[in-house]
């Protein structure tokens, strides 16, 4: 398993930016009604966020094998890292749908439905990248080290 690549995690937000931007259009052309987006999904990203960034503070000792602290299991490491992983993919894809439909209500920001899509939309998008913000990092606090530092280090 390796290290999630930056590229991926674009590609992903890109397609999924394209596919919020046609649904929003779609829905639009055929009902005449901006899509709606509640202010709960951005509550529930941030949220997200935020629990992932504190399992990657209280981890971060555990996972250093700082003195006094409990070192971590292995396969508890390898979970977080297999969390992490999952967690900035599913968040580049969340951050790309919703900065796509962020994008797409653009235009309808005059009406009050619109403004508040548009409003909660970017809200929903920012707390997708800090998902993955904080995921990214928990990933790298995951890593084994190479075994090049384990040579050096004996």
């Amino acid at each position: 398993m390796g290290a999630t690549r930056l590229r991926l995690l674009i590609v992903l937000a890109a397609i999924a930016a394209v596919l919020g931007y046609a649904v929003v259009t779609i829905v639009a052309g055929q009902s005449g009604r901006v899509l709606q987006v509640p202010w709960l999904a951005a509550a529930t990203l941030w949220v997200l966020a935020l629990a992932l960034l504190m399992w990657a503070l209280l981890s971060r000792p555990r996972l250093q094998r700082k003195p006094g602290v409990k070192p971590m299991p292995p396969l508890m490491a390898a979970r977080s890292a297999a969390l992490a992983m999952a967690a900035s993919r599913a968040g580049s894809l969340v951050a790309g749908f919703y900065a796509g439909v962020a994008i797409a209500t653009l235009p309808h920001r005059d009406t009050p439905a619109g403004m508040t899509t548009t409003w909660a939309s970017a809200a929903s998008a920012l707390g997708a990248l800090a998902l993955v913000a904080a995921a990214l990092w928990l990933e790298y606090l995951c890593r084994l080290p190479l075994d090049d530092d384990r040579a050096t280090a004996a």
